[in-house]
């Protein structure tokens, strides 16, 4: 491998064992064994880097999902199977998820790293409702983005935290099933119109 190919391994080895906001610009040049020059070389900044190295590991998980398939069972077991796998990896890549909340954190006082993070929720809801119908990206409905696409994206993070504070307490995939139904029919029984529950 070159040297930014080394470097962005070195990144990807320091955010599995440190996380985003404890990698230095030295721990990455030591373990791509390359000079901490290169790193501005090749990506301008540490930040850069990490960026670069996390996306990419974002997009190596996301094309190991799947959606709904042929399997049997109805439409509420493939789903409830889908958040089992997907729950899955909040253990197998707990690092890649912590990292994930850590470069949230950090977006929030840096505007290049936030519309980084922008653009990867859009393509996610996108992914996610393609995911969910069964349909190319490219042919679903703005609209089923805009809800399917967003909903299930804020279960995924929410889950996501559940899992990683307490797992022994957090929703598996039947969990999370039951809790939309009766979320669903304490909607309908309220009906439009209705005042919310009370906080």
């Amino acid at each position: 491998m070159g040297n930014r190919e080394d470097l962005l391994a070195g990144a990807r080895r320091c955010l599995e064992e440190k996380g985003y906001l404890r990698t230095t610009v030295r721990d990455i040049a030591t373990a791509a064994k390359v000079s901490m020059a290169a790193i501005g070389y090749h990506f301008g900044s540490r930040e850069a880097l990490l960026n670069e190295a996390l996306i990419a590991a974002i997009e190596e998980w996301g094309a190991l999902g799947g959606g709904p398939d042929g399997r049997d069972g109805s439409a509420a077991e493939r789903y409830a199977a889908l958040w089992d796998g997907t729950i899955s990896t909040y253990e197998s890549h707990r690092w890649l998820w912590l990292a994930s909340v850590e470069a949230f954190v950090h977006a929030q006082t840096s505007p290049e790293l936030r519309e980084i993070l922008a653009v990867g929720q859009r393509e996610g809801r996108r992914g996610v409702t393609a995911q969910l119908t069964g349909g190319p990206e490219d042919a679903v409905e703005d609209a089923d983005v805009r809800t399917l696409g967003s909903v299930h994206l804020a279960l995924m993070s929410g889950v996501m935290i559940q899992w990683l504070t307490d797992p022994e307490h957090a929703p598996g995939g039947r969990e999370i099933v039951a809790g939309l139904r009766a979320l669903a029919n304490l909607l309908e029984a309220r009906g439009e119109g209705s005042a919310p529950p009370a906080a």
